[in-house]
């Protein structure tokens, strides 16, 4: 009886390559040629996932959106305007957002809280404000009165160039830590502008029948003013408005 044989092709069969395309040699006696069916049939199983994934590196990559919103001082700046608007107390982040046209996370991003908002909100002008009147009040060469004039001049400029948040600050009534503290650095700068003008009457430069308290008052009442009626619309520029101010306010008090 004849001795069966195994079919020739069933170690083909077992990648699914046709016994007629590859070498007539024996897989079984020919290790050569087995290692070769098997790579031949690797590729052929897994040609439509090579393709896909070739197509896939040959399409260009996207570029990865950023965060949605503003930088940083941006959204303080933004943020101030709609303070100043809508007032703080009845601003919600939510209406900050909807404003702005963002989301609360993208708020959350730059800032923790609307109370930190608020701070850097006013710290922004309060900040400007204080560096110039202690600039001013400490240049050399100059007497108290010409000193006290130098710092009104540079205050009206600092509070156009950051009329939100002077505005801001104006406002603020001391319902929270952070209003308490700016209320702090206002009397700072106030007692500054009292220290020149008490040094401008002592000098003989101011007349002496108006306390230095009174003169600051008066003085910072009218600087303050502008923030009620200053858009940046305005035909003056801030400069002309300063000179303005000083000349109107020195000239009726100089001795």
């Amino acid at each position: 009886m004849p001795k069966p044989t195994s079919p020739a092709s069933t170690p083909d069969l077992v990648y699914g390559v046709d016994p007629g395309l590859v070498s007539a040699a024996d897989p079984a006696t020919d290790p050569a040629a087995s290692a070769d069916t098997g790579v031949a049939a690797d590729s052929s199983a897994h040609t439509g996932a090579t393709d896909a994934e070739a197509g896939a590196r040959a399409q260009p990559k996207r570029t990865r959106r950023g965060r949605p919103g503003y930088d940083r001082e941006t959204l303080i700046e933004r943020a101030t305007e709609v303070f100043v608007t809508r007032g703080y107390d009845g601003t919600s982040m939510d209406t900050v957002a909807r404003e702005l046209g963002i989301t609360k996370s993208a708020i959350y991003h730059h800032v923790k809280s609307k109370e930190e908002l608020l701070h850097l909100a006013i710290n922004r002008g309060i900040g400007a404000l204080d560096s110039a009147v202690e600039a001013e009040s400490q240049r050399t060469g100059l007497n108290a009165l010409e000193r006290l004039r130098a710092a009104v001049h540079a205050s009206v400029v600092i509070l156009i160039e950051y009329h939100h948040s002077v505005t801001l600050l104006l406002r603020v009534r001391g319902n929270s830590a952070v209003e308490i503290e700016a209320l702090d650095q206002r009397r700072t700068i106030d007692d500054k502008i009292r220290v020149l003008v008490k040094e401008a009457i002592n000098e003989g430069g101011l007349r002496s029948d108006f306390t230095p308290g009174l003169i600051t008052r008066l003085l910072f009442g009218m600087v303050n003013s502008i923030t009620e009626w200053y858009r940046p619309s305005y035909p003056v520029g801030p400069e002309t408005i300063a000179e303005a101010v000083t000349a109107m306010a020195f000239n009726g008090l100089e001795a």
